[in-house]
Order: C-alpha cells, then sequence, then structure tokens
C-alpha cells in the first residue's frame, strides 16, 4: 500500500508520525482542505505528466493550474496528464494519494514556485485520505526535487 511506503520512508527521518488520516477521503483540493480546515491554495497538489515512458511530477498549489506554454517552454514538450489507469504503476502513487515521497525510481518531481507564498503546505502522503503538514523548507528536503520551476497560473475562476 502506498501509504505505508511513504510512512517508511518519512520513519526514516523520524517523521512519519507527522502524517495525518482522516475518516473522509482528501482525494481533491477541495475535500483536502475540508478535512484540513484550511484554505484550498495550501494544498500541495502533485500532477503527474507524461514523458517519454515514464512520468515527471510537479507539485503545486491548491489554487493553480498548469499554463501550458509556460510548461512547454520548460520541458519542451507538451503537459500531458498521464491516464488514470497508469498513475499508480508509473509513479508508485494512486491518483487521489499521488505525492512527492517514496515515488518509483527514475520518477523526477519538480516542486512549482506558487508554493513558495506559504509557510507550511499540505501533500498528499500516499493515499486518498492522508496529508502531511511541512515547511516549504522541509518540503523541498523531502521531495527531493529536481528543481524548482514556475510553470503554472492562477485559476481566475471555479469552473476552471
Amino acid at each position: 500500500m502506498s501509504i505505508e511506503r511513504v510512512k517508511e520512508y518519512f520513519n526514516t527521518f523520524g517523521i512519519a508520525d507527522k502524517i495525518q488520516e482522516f475518516e473522509v477521503s482528501s482525494a481533491t483540493v477541495a475535500l483536502a482542505a475540508e478535512a484540513l480546515g484550511c484554505e484550498e491554495a495550501r494544498i500541495a497538489k502533485t500532477l503527474s505528466f507524461s514523458e517519454g515512458d515514464g512520468c515527471i511530477l510537479i507539485v503545486c498549489a491548491g489554487d493553480v493550474k498548469i499554463d501550458n506554454p509556460k510548461f512547454k517552454a520548460e520541458f519542451s514538450m507538451k503537459a500531458k496528464m498521464l491516464p488514470y489507469d497508469v498513475v499508480a504503476s508509473l509513479c508508485g502513487h494512486a491518483v487521489g494519494g499521488v505525492c512527492p515521497f517514496a515515488v518509483n525510481e527514475g520518477v523526477k518531481v519538480y516542486l512549482d514556485e506558487s508554493l513558495k507564498r506559504f509557510e507550511t503546505v499540505f501533500p498528499a502522503a500516499g493515499s486518498s485520505n492522508s496529508a502531511i503538514e511541512l515547511t516549504i523548507e522541509e518540503l523541498e528536503k523531502y521531495a527531493k526535487p529536481a528543481k524548482w520551476v514556475d510553470v503554472c497560473k492562477l485559476v481566475i475562476s471555479n469552473q476552471e
């Protein structure tokens, strides 16, 4: 189970007890914010994109979306999200619990600049009913990103 992998990973740093598990789903930004009692923007959503035969993960604030021209300029490819049915096998976590921790070998993680406006954020912890509160410095330490990127834009309306 993916959350067990994440717990083992965080146990090596002595912080597995910081993982919160909920009785309700936290599989979407809105559900996670409700479960945590915080604003949606502070949910650090992890998006999975195709890259050749593998994938890359981009962690960004809950109130942004991928800016296609910025993505293409950064990665020299079109932003194509992974199909639902291959996310778990390629990145190591199922949809709803995708996070930048304890991912499959070869998966590159990128952190988006949209996160830097917060003191702490809440990424998932490997399941659709978990999260962990981390400072931006801790997120960077534990996610081990390839680098910081600027590939998102603020969502203007709730219909997007």
